[in-house]
């Protein structure tokens, strides 16, 4: 309790293999305690120690996984045996954070306590904090998909093989991080109706400029995601927790780049959520006509002929073929066909993205148009499709898609705004 009489929310999951790392997990324990913490430790090894008792065993891990520890351990395959560890860990993490005995969690491990890692604190809601300290942070061996979109992280520099004053840096930081995270946080609260929108900055994809304050004052909370990878990652996290009321997924990009096998990818289960969780989707094919990848790394030997738009010194574009665009379009089809709530998709004709209008450097009218005729041809009901002259970023397109929004609202199939935003709005 603090001196206000509340309690604090500042009790830490560590979780780590106590067998390999028990002078690291020690420290990072007593780290916790010095920034005012408490610690509860979690030992996912899988063999017995003595160095200290855990608070929550590597036996109790392995029979949360249905498993006993011997099982585990003569397991010839180490990644068997660790994927069974991180079944038990994510059962047992669940429930201390539905029991309230803990509020955050911090996971120490290389690239075998990161595979772990990575698996337990997706399974948390967003909004609870979470800390991985790993050899591998920011590595690219890390899939998008595999990251909760609050995860925190640092790399766990000089790390390997027992305690040094620059690994001790990095543990005392994470600790210091996750304690003030927990103390600080609070549960995600939807005080309105929320609705997820995808975009890329305003200089490629500009409805946004009009259609967040146009939803804000009919009562909603808008959320903008960042389609360059994390942010589509963050997107179908929500969603699949199903947090929207609806979805404006107008930038598709994140998909595009996965069908072409690109770096800049937010996972294959992009377009899939909300849909599987029936949540209404106004969608639209913003920006599939570019590929992205790196700046700072040479164009691939294949897209050498294209044009090429580089937006800054991190990511550059180049445009897509006519056949690329057809296995997009098709991708779009098949996702939407399994969709279990209403969908409408909007087509414009005339562009997809700034840079594809007449004279600048990424506009491919017949290619668009070969896009268009696979995408419309391919979808069927109950999907709705409206094929609209004019170009994304024209206010047509935005007129359109608020009068579907505003029709579906009308029949019910999107919850209204709140009556109080509503009534601070008189411009409604």
């Amino acid at each position: 309790m603090n001196t206000n009489g509340k309690t604090l929310r500042d009790s830490v999951l560590i979780i780590g293999t106590v067998d390999t790392k028990p002078d690291e997990i020690a420290f990072l324990r007593d780290c916790v305690l010095e920034a005012g913490g408490q610690a509860v430790l979690m030992d996912v090894g899988v063999r017995e120690q003595t160095r200290f008792v855990p608070d929550i065993s590597n036996r109790q891990v392995a029979s949360a996984a249905g498993r006993t520890l011997e099982q585990v351990a003569s397991s010839a395959d180490e990644n068997v045996a660790m994927q069974a560890m991180t079944r038990g860990a994510i059962e047992l993490t669940l429930r201390a954070f539905r029991e309230g005995r803990v509020h955050g969690v911090l996971v120490l491990g290389g690239t075998m306590g990161t595979d772990l890692a990575l698996d337990v604190t997706a399974a948390l809601p967003v909004g609870v904090p979470k800390f991985l300290v790993s050899t591998v942070s920011f590595s690219h061996l890390v899939p998008p998909e595999r990251l909760a979109p609050d995860l925190m992280a640092i790399l766990w520099a000089g790390g390997l093989y027992g305690l040094n004053s620059l690994c001790r840096s990095s543990l005392r930081m994470a600790a210091n991080a996750i304690v003030g995270a927990c103390r600080g946080a609070a549960p995600l609260v939807l005080d309105r109706p929320l609705v997820g929108i995808t975009s890329l900055g305003t200089s490629a994809l500009r409805y946004i400029v009009a259609l967040k304050p146009a939803l804000e004052q009919r009562g909603y909370e808008v959320a903008v995601f960042h389609s360059t990878g994390m942010g589509g990652r963050a997107f179908e996290s929500l969603a699949a927790q199903n947090k929207f009321a609806a979805v404006l997924d107008l930038c598709l990009q994140e998909l595009a780049n996965d069908v072409h096998g690109s770096i800049v990818t937010a996972g294959s289960d992009r377009l899939e959520n909300a849909g599987r969780q029936g949540i209404p989707q106004i969608i639209a094919p913003g920006a599939i006509d570019m590929i992205d990848m790196p700046t700072w790394k040479e164009t691939p030997t294949v897209y050498a002929d294209r044009s090429r738009h580089e937006h800054n010194r991190l990511i550059a574009s180049v445009v897509s073929t006519v056949e690329e665009r057809r296995a997009v379009a098709r991708t779009i089809v098949r996702k939407l066909a399994s969709a279990q709530g209403k969908v409408k998709v909007i087509v414009p004709r005339e562009g997809i993205q700034e840079w594809d209008r007449e004279g600048q450097p990424l506009h491919e009218p017949e290619a668009h148009r070969a896009f268009v005729d696979e995408l419309v041809g391919g979808l069927t009901s109950p999907i709705e499709v409206l094929e609209m002259v004019g170009h994304i970023n024209d206010a047509s397109f935005t007129d359109a898609v608020l009068a579907t929004f505003d029709g579906w609202v009308e029949a019910g199939i999107i919850r209204r705004g709140t009556p109080e935003a509503l009534a601070a709005s008189p411009s409604v």
